[in-house]
């Protein structure tokens, strides 16, 4: 599975944004897809996740309420809608692909290149 992430941006605090998350390969609906981000100088954190029908979703605390993720199989798509944002939010944020799906780093072996989200205040 081969990931890119799109849709960063320059925006306001209480702006909003919409990541999209395409992918490559036969397989892609057989796998969850979460999105993480990483802060300058800080690791890389989970943000939130869809299982491979995307009937399920789990999400961060601090971003519960304000983003919503979503999946299309058919388009091969991921979605992450980021409302209410804040200048905490800023980040690189990535996609990511995997079998076991969850909120740990180490469950994700596909991931594509981030896209960069900057929430000015």
């Amino acid at each position: 599975v081969q990931l890119q992430a799109s849709g960063g941006g320059l925006v306001q605090a209480g702006g909003r944004l919409r990541l999209t998350c395409a992918a490559s390969g036969r397989t892609f609906s057989t796998y969850a897809v979460g999105w993480f981000r990483q802060a300058p100088g800080k690791e890389r954190e989970f943000v939130a996740t869809t299982n491979w029908s995307g009937g399920a979703s789990y999400y961060e605390q601090s971003v519960r309420g304000r983003f919503t993720i979503s999946r299309d199989n058919e388009k091969k798509t991921v979605y992450l809608q980021m409302n209410s944002l804040k200048p905490e939010d800023t980040a690189v944020y990535f996609c990511a692909a995997s079998i076991l799906g969850g909120n740990e780093l180490n469950h994700y072996h596909y991931w594509g290149p981030g896209t960069q989200v900057t929430v000015s205040s």
